[in-house]
């Protein structure tokens, strides 16, 4: 029961720890919408279409339209993992808050940073449209977001659930000007989240933790980096399915009186073919 207990409540921890500091939470998807298959790899997603608009007869009505709702399979396109290993006195004269503290600090600097850093730089490379170069002051960024602003427009992107990100620094920018300046664009956004810049490239390197000179794990950026990012919600699939997989007490660790908590995670980012123009990405080239 103790061990049940404790997997919950780690469990928790990661969890709060990731929805805290994932700049990419704003855009996660319904989980419920989502539905499970046998593949532990593979969500079911739903797509739906319809016809357009027709004529309409004072005489006959309407034009029936067809509209179908299908579920299609989608593997995941993220799946990495770590093992550590906690001393058995070093977690009982910690009050069991050992790997309550290495889980926190592994969620917020390690595992959230590297999937936030996927997630963009595959954003990145499926968005319909882009901008690029430095921008040097608050107008510079100003005229490149109103930039981006329209040709969301331009494409029918609807004006509401568009999330902004951008570095802090160019926000720091914006932020030093008038604010009636900044307001008029800013105000635009459901939301404006501040990115890491290295946490934001086009794309990223993904250690694999074996290989001499990759055993520390992690990420680099290797690509150009972002200065902002404009994400329509319903234009993008991002799931995250974050799991505390193995739980081992020394009592039943066969080399040492350690226990053994392995983590994994499984994610997905995908934009829908016909929504493309809901990812607009301005980078420095």
């Amino acid at each position: 029961m103790n061990n049940i207990r404790l997997a919950k409540k780690y469990s928790q921890v990661i969890d709060e720890v990731y929805a805290e500091t994932a700049k990419t939470a704003a855009i996660e998807s319904d989980k419920g919408m989502m539905r499970e298959t046998a593949n532990a790899a593979e969500v079911m997603v739903p797509m739906l279409a319809m016809d357009g608009m027709a004529k309409y007869s004072r005489n006959d009505g309407y034009v029936k339209g067809n509209v179908s709702l299908t579920w299609t399979t989608m593997k995941f396109d993220y799946e990495r993992g770590r093992r550590f290993e906690v001393d058995v006195l070093d977690n009982a004269e910690s009050s069991g808050t050992a790997f309550g503290m290495l889980a926190g600090e592994f969620i917020r600097t390690k595992a959230v940073p590297e999937l936030d850093a996927v997630r963009f730089a595959s954003l990145s490379d499926q968005a319909g449209d882009r901008g690029e170069g430095v921008l040097s002051s608050g107008d510079e960024v100003i005229a490149a977001l109103r930039a981006a602003v329209s040709s969301m427009d331009g494409s029918s992107v609807p004006e509401d659930q568009r999330v902004l990100f951008i570095t802090s620094r160019l926000m720091g920018m914006i932020e030093d000007m008038d604010e009636n300046k900044s307001r008029s664009v800013l105000g635009g956004f459901e939301k404006v989240v501040k990115v890491p810049q290295t946490r934001f490239s086009t794309a990223v390197k993904l250690n694999d933790g074996t290989t001499s000179g990759e055993e520390a794990g992690g990420f680099a950026p290797d690509g150009a980096d972002i200065n902002f990012m404009i994400v329509h919600k319903p234009a993008v699939i991002v799931f995250t399915r974050n799991m505390l997989s193995k739980i081992i007490p020394p009592e039943l660790n066969p080399t040492s009186d350690n226990w053994v908590y392995a983590y994994r995670s499984y994610a997905m980012t995908h934009v829908y073919a016909n929504k493309s123009a809901g990812v607009y990405v301005h980078s420095v080239e």
